[in-house]
């Protein structure tokens, strides 16, 4: 049977390169059946099916490219008796059975890892929203090393954000997956831009705290303004070169389903990643060893020690460059489809992935010092005020044997103004002490009065001790 082949070799798709090649191979092959009682070969959109007897089915490998099919299956299209591929009944069009393409089993565990990625990546914002509230409302806060964290908290937000529209917009969508337009094509780009971000942010990390450690004399001013750079602007040349690269050389199964297919050019993508971390686990492997002479060193021989804060955020930074890429190190280990460790794999790989978020605000600011004292702090200040200052008054007085005593002018009237907080019970004695001036009034006591309102007390026998107050607590005073 001949069938006439399109000339034009513009690729509006890329299936339309499979159409061609499909009608290229129905006009090679010739058959000797009479009409009627075949049906002719064709192709539906996904795959090419040859002349088929009447009444019969033909059998096709299910198409690699579709998410979800399982290639070592098989679909199949049937032709009825009168030479008639069978039309579906509600559609009442020529229809390919692609159910048996997939696994059942295997799709509900994908979509069981699917709500993991979707649950980690929610749980993950919200901590990094509240990370970033919390840093930017407490400007006492504001330094270098805070500024690296919001902006490894922006890209973390940005990145989970994209994500969840990722899954939801794109991949629970057929319909968007299978016509590929540019809009899903640029949310890959843009989502993968924010992917490398996250790891570009965390050798910025790495390097600051190396640099502030190891180098003697360093602006940080300056130091910030090129790690911002380096943070935002290489991961931008990055996925320029990978979309480049990508659209104008790959084949039809790169370019198609929104490139949502990992293909040869995602190493584009996870060179940059996986040389960041073994930057900083450099970087840290550096630190450990200029941490240890340090403390090992006589005082003044090495400076002052690495301050507290410092060294949380180096052991915070330990811990996460090995959780952040364990998926990328684990890569070279991936098992093939079908293998029984496969699904350990890609759990494992949903949790490290969608809970990363969590773990960068948990170790940078939620169990931050600096962060959870200026956060108690305030919280006592909202709900725990403190009560009006309390004041204790003492007087004391003082007579002569056997004198009246004149309230105006003849008696040192002193009053002890202590000022206590709550919870300083302990300083009380000793503030009373400090502050109490003693008077006394004896025979061999001279007072020279000026002016009539101030007196000026001289003792002239010094062995006679200073009567003090009675204590706060007698119900005298």
């Amino acid at each position: 049977m001949e069938l006439s082949s399109t000339s034009s070799t513009t690729t509006e798709h890329p299936l339309v390169q499979k159409r061609l090649e499909c009608l290229e191979k129905l006009n090679k092959t010739t058959t000797s059946m009479e009409d009627g009682t075949y049906c002719p070969g064709t192709f539906d959109g996904w795959l090419c099916w040859p002349d088929t007897q009447a009444g019969t089915a033909a059998f096709s490998p299910c198409p690699e490219f579709v998410t979800g099919f399982d290639p070592t299956r098989f679909a199949h299209k049937e032709c009825d008796q009168d030479g008639v591929w069978f039309k579906h009944p509600l559609t009442n069009k020529t229809w390919s059975n692609y159910t048996t393409c997939v696994n059942y089993a295997d799709f509900e565990w994908r979509q069981q890892v699917n709500l993991i990625y979707e649950t980690g990546y929610s749980i993950s914002l919200i901590a990094i929203v509240l990370s970033l509230v919390i840093l930017g409302y407490f400007r006492s806060l504001k330094c270098s090393r805070i500024t690296l964290h919001m902006n490894l908290f922006s890209s973390f937000a940005a990145n989970n954000s994209l994500w969840l529209l990722w899954y939801r917009v794109v991949l629970g969508s057929p319909e968007v997956l299978q016509q590929s337009e540019a809009g899903c094509v640029v949310l890959h780009l843009v989502l993968h831009y924010f992917l490398i971000t996250n790891y570009a942010w965390m050798l910025c990390e790495g390097f600051y705290l190396h640099t502030v450690l190891v180098a003697a004399f360093v602006s940080e001013k300056k130091l910030v303004k090129w790690l911002i750079w380096l943070g935002w602007g290489a991961p931008a040349i990055v996925i320029v070169q990978y979309g480049l690269l990508r659209g104008l050389h790959g084949d039809e199964t790169d370019t198609m389903q929104c490139w949502a297919n990992e293909t040869s050019y995602t190493n584009i993508l996870v060179a940059p990643v996986v040389i960041s971390m073994l930057l900083n686990l450099l970087f840290l492997c550096n630190i450990v060893r200029v941490l240890l002479l340090k403390l090992k060193a006589p005082a003044g021989l090495q400076g002052g020690g690495p301050s507290r804060t410092v060294l949380q955020a180096f052991r915070a930074t330990l811990l996460l460059v090995p959780l952040l890429g364990l998926q990328y190190i684990l890569t070279p280990f991936r098992p093939a489809p079908g293998h029984p460790w496969e699904r350990v794999y890609e759990t494992i790989s949903a949790f490290t992935a969608s809970f990363q978020g969590l773990c960068v605000a948990s170790l940078f600011c939620f169990f931050n010092g600096e962060v959870m004292a200026q956060v108690k702090r305030k919280w006592r200040t909202l709900f725990f005020r403190p009560r009006a200052n309390s004041y204790t008054a003492t007087q004391v007085s003082s007579a002569g044997n056997g004198s009246s005593v004149d309230d105006d002018n003849h008696n040192e009237r002193l009053e002890l103004m202590t000022r206590t907080h709550q919870g300083v019970e302990d300083a009380k004695e000793t503030l009373i002490q400090r502050d109490v001036i003693g008077v006394v009034a004896n025979p061999s006591t001279s007072a020279t009065v000026n002016g009539g309102n101030h007196h000026r007390v001289t003792f002239i026998n010094s062995n006679i001790p200073p009567v003090m107050p009675p204590s706060p607590k007698d119900d005298n005073v």
